[in-house]
């Protein structure tokens, strides 16, 4: 990879073997990327980003304006979502047989989180993120067997894990995929979107005019989803697509 610098703008250049330049600004920095054929010049590069400078500061702009939550505390009142709804956390303190946690949904706007009395921030914490796994895992085997009927393809092995830098990822090779566990807190049509875009890639490896074509085909409501799913509130870390 290599970075050039534009109007101020530092831009991150990856070379592979597609027809046409690809220009793209991601969360929360507005991190600006370039995939470029491998024919193409920097200076060439440099001219096609000249000419999206304006709409790269715009771009900037709305990532800089766009809401952040800070660190959850895990205390009641706090505000936590799922599948693209806001709730408001409520911490129930009470001695249960097993030990675990658990968590209720009331009324579709209060998240409760049954805990044992003394459990830290750290353990509810925890609780929480194995609630958001077992839903998300509920969620997407339908998907799956939906996208890949659509599309005649098959995974081998799919799996939720944390991702710093991605809300999915594909090794076409192995026919494996990898769904970013913070999809739990995304509206259902964010997380068909990723769905859909990581089986495209068994298809077609890279980020091309074959690959948009397919997802306009297959899913032509594609970029509005991407855009809700940018468009959320940003967590400490944030995953991009």
């Amino acid at each position: 990879m290599q970075q050039i610098t534009v109007g101020g703008v530092r831009v991150a250049i990856v070379r592979k073997p597609i027809k046409n330049l690809h220009l793209g600004v991601y969360p929360p920095r507005g991190r600006v990327r370039v995939a470029a054929p491998l024919s193409v010049s920097n200076e060439a590069v440099r001219l096609a980003v000249i000419g999206k400078l304006a709409w790269i500061k715009r771009q900037r702009t709305q990532f800089a304006s766009q809401p952040r939550q800070s660190r959850r505390e895990m205390v009641n009142g706090e505000s936590h979502y799922f599948q693209g709804r806001r709730y408001r956390l409520r911490v129930v303190e009470q001695r249960e047989k097993r030990g675990f946690g658990r968590i209720f949904l009331r009324n579709l706007s209060l998240m409760e989180l049954h805990v044992q009395p003394g459990t830290n921030a750290d353990e509810r914490e925890r609780i929480m993120q194995r609630w958001y796994r077992a839903r998300l895992r509920e969620s997407i085997p339908a998907l799956l067997a939906t996208w890949e009927a659509t599309l005649g393809v098959r995974v081998t092995a799919w799996g939720i894990k944390k991702m710093k830098t991605k809300w999915g990822a594909c090794n076409p090779e192995a026919g494996r995929i990898w769904l970013n566990l913070e999809l739990a807190k995304k509206a259902p049509r964010c997380l068909e979107y990723v769905v859909v875009h990581e089986l495209v890639h068994l298809l077609v490896r890279h980020h091309d005019d074959q690959f948009s074509a397919l997802m306009d085909r297959h899913l032509p409501t594609w970029r509005a989803r991407r855009q809700e799913l940018n468009s959320a509130p940003l967590v400490q870390e944030t995953w991009t697509h």
